[in-house]
């Protein structure tokens, strides 16, 4: 059976009754499954993904199943993408030359693991494959346009591939996500139907896992109420491992990527950036928010409501550190680690009149409403307001609103830098330590986070590498001076 598309049966390439549960399995279903979901850094050949079914195959327990939520090969996503542009302008062969490669990589990594003995059901699923975007490619190049629904039947294919790649190695069953990340019908950005795939999963998947088997599955792709494939949008598939994981009751969630664990900085701009053995939920929200690269920032929201833990982990370093992400439990530092997010634009709105006035503030934040518009940071003074947007924003649009009722100023090519800590708050000197290191870099707007554990600043965005190196010497590094401890509370 081909890896399937549209409307779908559940299981596809590995039918279940090859699928293989681990003998002495157990069927109870307080063994809860765990979840490993690889990225396409961890799948990019058949080096990778022979690795990759190593990780499983030694994490599998009796009784205890594992849901594997893949990746696309490293890149193949990107290739797609490129192939549907090439169409869209009307450049046919381009496109094909491009979908061409990308079916050759795979073909050339099944080759390296099977030899010439391909499995029947991945030689279907590359027939497939080409059989669905070759056409899909061809009226894209014709009308010159990708509709965001044929867009995703394309983007997804990557996940399909590389899945089928690894079941088939495995020997064990292949379910499409399809068949249970259920969204709504907005293409591109699909939102998942959280009692839908609960559901969902649990019927299907759940009595498997709980055999004590392997089942391998995709991240990032889903389907709407019809059928029609969706996706949840670039990095989503993390996103997918938490919300099967959480749908699951998942004992935990491993997120297996090329470092290990979070880090206390982008490694490319402070190469002394270590990993975060103990991250708050609050904490790595904010971090993610805030710039850091290795979760999306939607990822952890399912797993907080069930006190499941996420552990991020090194594919290439199993056995190296990693950073587990716990409801419960904190760092319990002041700083726990940097982030910077940019390029961001600062937007003042300023009118004397609002001095005393009621009202002003509403109707600032109504525009911005209207349009759609979600800000980061805000300060506010007396007679101005402050806020960061994103370059995406549409800010001639609230320019020409806002400067009915006030003057407007607009700063672009600016960067936010952000401190997280638990402690940040409640620990004496943390600012103070802040600006010391910042000493000659001008800070243009400051923001201390509603929950407290986040404090922003705005600066130039050609300073902000500058910024980061110095509050990672003064905070992290081994010639860093003690932040003072927070007071304990009076008797």
């Amino acid at each position: 059976m081909s890896a399937p598309s549209g409307n779908v049966p559940l299981f596809g390439a590995m039918p279940l009754s090859e699928a293989l549960p681990l003998s002495g399995a157990s069927p109870l279903l307080e063994a809860m499954p765990l979840v490993m979901k690889f990225g396409g850094s961890s799948v990019a050949d058949a080096a990778r993904l022979r690795n990759v079914a190593g990780l499983v195959q030694a994490r599998a327990k009796p009784g205890k199943g594992v849901l594997v939520v893949l990746s696309a090969l490293g890149g193949a996503t990107d290739i797609l993408v490129a192939a549907g542009k090439a169409a869209a302008a009307g450049n046919e062969s381009g496109a094909f030359a491009l979908l061409a490669a990308l079916m050759k990589r795979h073909e050339g990594v099944a080759e390296e693991l099977f030899g010439d003995r391909l499995p029947d059901f991945v030689s279907q699923a590359f027939e497939q494959a080409r059989a669905e975007l070759l056409p899909l490619l061809r009226g894209t190049a014709l009308l010159k346009e990708l509709p965001p629904r044929s867009a995703d039947l394309l983007y997804g294919r990557g996940e399909l591939l590389s899945s089928t790649l690894l079941s088939a190695y495995m020997g064990v069953a292949w379910a499409d996500a399809r068949g249970f990340m259920k969204t709504d019908s907005r293409f591109g950005e699909a939102k998942p139907e959280l009692d839908a795939i609960r559901a969902a999963a649990r019927e299907k998947l759940l009595p498997l896992l709980a055999a004590g088997s392997v089942v391998v599955t995709q991240g990032y792709i889903g389907s709407d109420s019809s059928g029609a494939a969706t996706t949840l949008g670039r990095g989503g598939s993390d996103y997918s491992a938490s919300l099967l994981g959480a749908a699951l009751g998942a004992s935990e969630i491993q997120i297996w990527t090329d470092v290990e664990g979070i880090l206390s900085c982008d490694p490319r701009v402070v190469p002394a950036a270590h990993p975060i053995e103990i991250l708050g939920y609050d904490e790595a929200a904010e971090l993610a928010a805030f710039g850091a690269k290795v979760l999306h920032p939607a990822t952890i929201l399912p797993a907080v409501e069930l006190g499941i833990p996420v552990t991020v982990r090194n594919s290439m370093k199993p056995e190296g550190r990693f950073t587990t992400i716990s409801r419960n439990s904190g760092s319990g530092r002041p700083v726990t680690a940097l982030a910077s997010r940019g390029p961001v634009a600062v937007l003042t709105v300023r009118d004397p009149r609002m001095l005393g006035g009621a009202g002003f503030l509403a109707r600032i934040f109504e525009v911005f409403g209207r349009l759609g518009v979600s800000v980061d940071l805000v300060s506010t003074s007396e007679v101005s307001v402050s806020v960061t947007l994103d370059p995406g924003a549409p800010i001639r649009e609230l320019e020409a609103e806002l400067s009915q009722f006030a003057s407007v100023r607009v700063d672009k090519g600016k960067a936010i830098v952000a401190l997280v800590g638990e402690e940040l708050k409640r620990t004496r000197g943390v600012a103070g330590m802040a600006f010391g290191a910042m000493r000659d870099i001008n800070v243009e707007m400051i923001s201390l986070g509603s929950n407290e554990i986040n404090l922003s600043f705005v600066v130039d965005g050609d300073r902000a590498p500058e910024a980061l190196r110095r509050l990672h010497a003064a905070f992290f590094e081994a010639s860093a001076p003690a932040v003072p401890a927070a007071p304990e509370a009076e008797s």
